[in-house]
Protein backbone atom coordinates (compact mmCIF):
# COMPACT_ATOMS: atom_id res chain seq x y z
CA UNK A 1 0.00 0.00 0.00
CA UNK A 2 1.04 3.83 -0.71
CA UNK A 3 1.69 6.06 1.84
CA UNK A 4 2.49 9.10 -0.07
CA UNK A 5 4.37 10.27 -3.27
CA UNK A 6 6.10 12.96 -4.28
CA UNK A 7 7.20 14.98 -7.63
CA UNK A 8 10.17 17.15 -8.53
CA UNK A 9 10.73 19.19 -11.08
CA UNK A 10 14.17 21.20 -11.71
CA UNK A 11 15.27 23.71 -14.20
CA UNK A 12 18.85 23.00 -14.94
CA UNK A 13 19.35 26.88 -15.70
CA UNK A 14 18.63 27.73 -11.48
CA UNK A 15 21.70 24.81 -10.83
CA UNK A 16 24.33 26.32 -13.23
CA UNK A 17 23.11 29.82 -11.72
CA UNK A 18 24.35 28.73 -8.07
CA UNK A 19 27.57 30.79 -7.64
CA UNK A 20 29.37 28.21 -5.52
CA UNK A 21 28.51 24.81 -6.26
CA UNK A 22 30.87 23.09 -3.80
CA UNK A 23 29.34 25.25 -1.24
CA UNK A 24 25.74 23.76 -2.38
CA UNK A 25 26.49 20.33 -2.76
CA UNK A 26 28.01 20.70 1.19
CA UNK A 27 25.11 21.71 2.15
CA UNK A 28 22.84 18.56 0.15
CA UNK A 29 24.72 15.76 -0.17
CA UNK A 30 25.35 13.22 2.03
CA UNK A 31 28.70 11.42 2.29
CA UNK A 32 28.45 9.10 -0.28
CA UNK A 33 26.80 11.49 -2.87
CA UNK A 34 29.11 14.23 -2.37
CA UNK A 35 32.11 11.28 -2.92
CA UNK A 36 30.99 10.69 -6.14
CA UNK A 37 30.07 14.48 -6.69
CA UNK A 38 33.79 15.39 -6.11
CA UNK A 39 34.88 13.38 -9.28
CA UNK A 40 32.67 14.69 -11.32
CA UNK A 41 33.15 17.11 -14.48
CA UNK A 42 31.76 20.78 -14.52
CA UNK A 43 28.66 19.56 -16.87
CA UNK A 44 28.23 16.28 -15.15
CA UNK A 45 28.36 17.94 -11.45
CA UNK A 46 25.49 19.98 -12.49
CA UNK A 47 23.12 17.14 -14.28
CA UNK A 48 23.83 15.23 -10.69
CA UNK A 49 23.13 17.86 -8.48
CA UNK A 50 19.94 18.68 -10.27
CA UNK A 51 19.14 15.13 -10.06
CA UNK A 52 20.35 14.54 -6.20
CA UNK A 53 18.08 17.86 -5.12
CA UNK A 54 14.75 16.62 -7.43
CA UNK A 55 15.20 13.26 -6.04
CA UNK A 56 15.59 14.30 -2.42
CA UNK A 57 12.49 17.19 -2.63
CA UNK A 58 10.54 14.39 -4.03
CA UNK A 59 10.96 12.15 -0.96
CA UNK A 60 10.37 14.57 1.07
CA UNK A 61 7.10 15.68 -0.84
CA UNK A 62 6.45 11.77 -0.11
CA UNK A 63 6.53 11.82 3.62
CA UNK A 64 4.45 14.70 3.56
CA UNK A 65 6.67 17.01 5.64
CA UNK A 66 8.71 18.84 3.35
CA UNK A 67 12.13 19.52 4.81
CA UNK A 68 11.76 19.75 8.61
CA UNK A 69 13.30 17.50 11.69
CA UNK A 70 14.39 14.63 10.79
CA UNK A 71 13.71 14.99 6.79
CA UNK A 72 16.85 17.12 5.47
CA UNK A 73 18.08 16.70 2.50
CA UNK A 74 22.01 15.58 3.79
CA UNK A 75 20.05 12.63 5.59
CA UNK A 76 18.78 11.66 2.10
CA UNK A 77 21.17 9.97 -0.14
CA UNK A 78 19.75 8.38 -3.21
CA UNK A 79 23.05 6.25 -4.58
CA UNK A 80 23.10 4.04 -7.68
CA UNK A 81 23.24 1.04 -8.18
CA UNK A 82 25.51 -1.24 -10.32
CA UNK A 83 23.12 -1.17 -13.08
CA UNK A 84 22.54 2.47 -12.51
CA UNK A 85 19.13 2.23 -10.69
CA UNK A 86 19.07 5.21 -7.93
CA UNK A 87 18.34 3.61 -4.20
CA UNK A 88 17.26 5.28 -1.25
CA UNK A 89 19.60 5.61 1.44
CA UNK A 90 18.00 6.80 4.75
CA UNK A 91 20.22 8.82 8.21
CA UNK A 92 19.21 6.20 10.96
CA UNK A 93 17.17 9.44 12.28
CA UNK A 94 15.02 9.03 9.04
CA UNK A 95 14.81 5.24 8.99
CA UNK A 96 13.51 5.36 12.69
CA UNK A 97 10.96 8.27 11.53
CA UNK A 98 9.90 6.32 8.55
CA UNK A 99 9.56 2.88 10.74
CA UNK A 100 7.32 4.62 13.33
CA UNK A 101 5.10 5.62 10.04
CA UNK A 102 4.94 2.16 9.55
CA UNK A 103 7.00 2.56 6.07
CA UNK A 104 8.39 -0.60 4.49
CA UNK A 105 9.65 0.54 1.18
CA UNK A 106 10.98 3.67 -0.48
CA UNK A 107 11.65 3.85 -4.13
CA UNK A 108 12.85 6.71 -6.82
CA UNK A 109 13.02 7.81 -10.52
CA UNK A 110 14.71 9.78 -12.02
CA UNK A 111 15.16 11.44 -15.51
CA UNK A 112 16.18 14.64 -17.72
CA UNK A 113 15.23 16.19 -20.91
CA UNK A 114 17.31 18.81 -22.03
CA UNK A 115 16.86 21.29 -19.28
CA UNK A 116 14.54 19.86 -17.09
CA UNK A 117 15.39 17.24 -14.46
CA UNK A 118 12.53 15.25 -12.43
CA UNK A 119 12.10 12.55 -9.89
CA UNK A 120 9.14 10.82 -8.86
CA UNK A 121 9.30 8.82 -4.88
CA UNK A 122 7.11 6.52 -3.69
CA UNK A 123 6.83 5.23 -0.04
CA UNK A 124 5.16 1.98 0.60
CA UNK A 125 3.57 0.85 3.89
Amino acid sequence: MIFGIGTDLVDIERIKAIKSKAAFAKKILGPQELLQYEHMSLDQGINYLGKQFAAKEAIAKAFGSGFRAPIFPKAIQVLRNNSGKPEILFSQEINSYAEGLGIKGSHVSLSDERNHLIAFAVLEV
